[in-house]
């Protein structure tokens, strides 16, 4: 597959209500690390290499501030921002130099739905951790989206995504050998469905998931195994209701993996997994994956 513009997904920035409660969960139970902190903002990284993978900003009310992928090239940065305006979205900035913890040279765009997208070269890097039960990296992002067409569109022509799968629900895009890193649900508004963090293992998985339950957070959808990307899954309803996954053995695909379609990803009813075990998704979190909007550019 030709190389995307857009790298690998780095890490996603959102607006708290309570900053040091956010801090004290994704340290303490969701297992990131803080490496550094202004007056508003903490930055946590998991055990991969990336400077942060989530940054939490102070907020009167829960928001996405953008999502950053880290590109290969500094002229990876160029080709998005020509291509961006004449897919449908708009360039917001730069190229410039990031004065955040991370530094780099970055571009940020919004998608035609608003969405703000930020591409980084040049970031910071650490030595990767051997933290068995610590998520590595942000694995994929899903966006509600009101119309799927069009944002699939612009992900494909701006950023050189293609398509993996397309569910009843669902198109799951890839920029490199991730079965998704990107996935945009049918909705009826253009907000954030859920963040998935990626664990070393399905072990490592289960025991966040009962590390999650142990301190009074339930598991809201699974444990199971997805069809599409067939990663194993367990979801939770995280401080201002973000919606966040434990995952693991995501599929890598190449050029080769036939594009499935919304026949080949039917359950037999009753059945929410490929497994057969998980519980359908809670009331909770359907509505929670409804409600976190993009901050306005």
């Amino acid at each position: 597959m030709p190389a995307s513009p857009a790298g690998q997904l780095r890490s996603i920035a959102i607006g708290v209500t309570d900053l040091d409660a956010a801090e004290r969960f994704y340290n303490d139970t969701w297992h990131l690390q803080t490496v550094a902190k202004t007056q508003d903002a903490v930055y946590l990284r998991g055990a991969g290499q990336f400077h942060h993978i989530l940054a939490l900003h102070r907020s009167a009310r829960p928001d996405v501030r953008n999502v950053t992928f880290s590109v290969a090239e500094r002229a990876d940065l160029d080709a998005i921002a020509a291509r961006t305006p004449g897919a449908g979205g708009r360039v917001l900035a730069g190229p410039f130099d990031v004065d955040e913890p991370g530094g780099g040279t970055a571009v940020t765009i919004a998608d035609p739905q608003g969405r703000v997208l930020r591409f980084v070269h040049g970031d910071v890097r650490h030595a990767e951790s051997a933290h068995v039960d610590a998520p590595s990296r942000i694995t994929h992002v899903v966006f509600n989206s009101a119309d799927v067409a069009v944002a699939q569109r612009f992900f494909e022509e701006a950023l050189g995504f293609r398509l993996s799968d397309r569910t009843k629900i669902m198109a799951f895009m890839r920029c490199n050998s991730d079965h998704h890193s990107i996935a945009l649900a049918d909705s009826n508004a253009d907000t954030l469905n859920h963040i998935a963090f990626v664990m070393p293992d399905l072990d490592a998985v289960m025991r966040g998931a009962g590390r999650m339950r142990d301190a009074g957070w339930p598991i809201e959808w699974g444990v199971g195994r997805h069809g599409p990307g067939n990663n194993v899954f367990a979801y939770f309803v995280g401080p201002d209701d973000f919606v966040i996954e434990y995952t693991a053995d995501v599929l890598q695909v190449d050029d080769t993996y036939k594009v499935g379609g919304p026949s080949d990803w039917q359950w037999p009813p009753g059945r929410f997994d490929q497994w057969g075990v998980s519980q359908p998704p809670s009331d909770r979190i359907k509505q929670a994956q409804k409600t976190i909007r993009f901050i306005e550019q």
